[in-house]
């Protein structure tokens, strides 16, 4: 994590967001997965089915989880968590970005017809 600090630059902190938009295309295109960070209460409330659902706090232990190959996007309702579910991915060597507005951001852009954008797996 030290390093990751230490090399922080204004042009590497805006390259650690992804749109929602971008998130759409990423997804459609299998390089991306939607990580879902927030607490198992939440996710009984309000849960999406397009993510891979690990809490913050059991990242550390479910790393092998996370698949290699992709970006993993980090998501919360807004940000405060994905970015440092993020930034401790990027720390561990994974390819991540978080969710700029996050589920809620994504949620307005997916409402309606604009789901339509998102090719959903079977």
């Amino acid at each position: 994590m030290d390093e990751l600090i230490r090399n922080m630059t204004g042009k590497t902190t805006s390259e650690m967001k992804v749109s929602p938009d971008q998130f759409i295309d990423l997804y459609n295109k299998n390089e991306a997965i939607l990580l879902d960070i927030r607490y198992p209460f939440e996710t009984a409330c309000w849960g999406t089915k397009i993510a891979l659902e690990i809490p913050l706090t059991e990242l550390p232990d479910r790393l092998d989880e996370i698949p290699s190959d992709k970006l993993i996007v980090c998501t919360c309702p807004d940000n405060f968590r994905s970015n440092i579910a993020c930034m401790y991915l990027q720390s561990k060597g994974v390819s991540s970005r978080m969710l700029f507005g996050g589920l809620l951001e994504l949620a307005a852009r997916l409402k309606g017809g604009g789901a339509k954008d998102l090719h959903l797996k079977n």
